[in-house]
């Protein structure tokens, strides 16, 4: 049913395969646009896009955690588990 089909990557410009298993994927998730970019370029692209992630100590339970923002002396942080208890309460 599915077919190999060639395509031109929007950013680089180069040939890639969208392969038929790629192909059958993406209809399994209902993705129904062609890939725009080739591998290489979406996994550049995916780094490009992530936050720099900051070390902390979370004030409620003193465990090491990550945080989206650089944490400022004074101000209390929150592990993803104590900020969700203290959303609930």
């Amino acid at each position: 049913m599915y077919q190999d089909e060639t395509l031109q990557c929007e950013d680089c410009g180069k040939e890639f395969v969208f392969t038929a298993g790629e192909q059958e994927f993406y209809a399994q998730k209902g993705l129904v646009n062609k890939p725009k970019r080739c591998p290489e370029c979406r996994r550049l692209r995916r780094q490009k896009n992530r936050k720099k992630l900051y070390e902390a100590v979370c004030s409620q339970c003193g465990a090491q955690t990550k945080v989206p923002f650089k944490p400022i002396e004074g101000k209390e942080i929150y592990c993803k588990d104590c900020f969700q208890k203290r959303q609930q309460a």
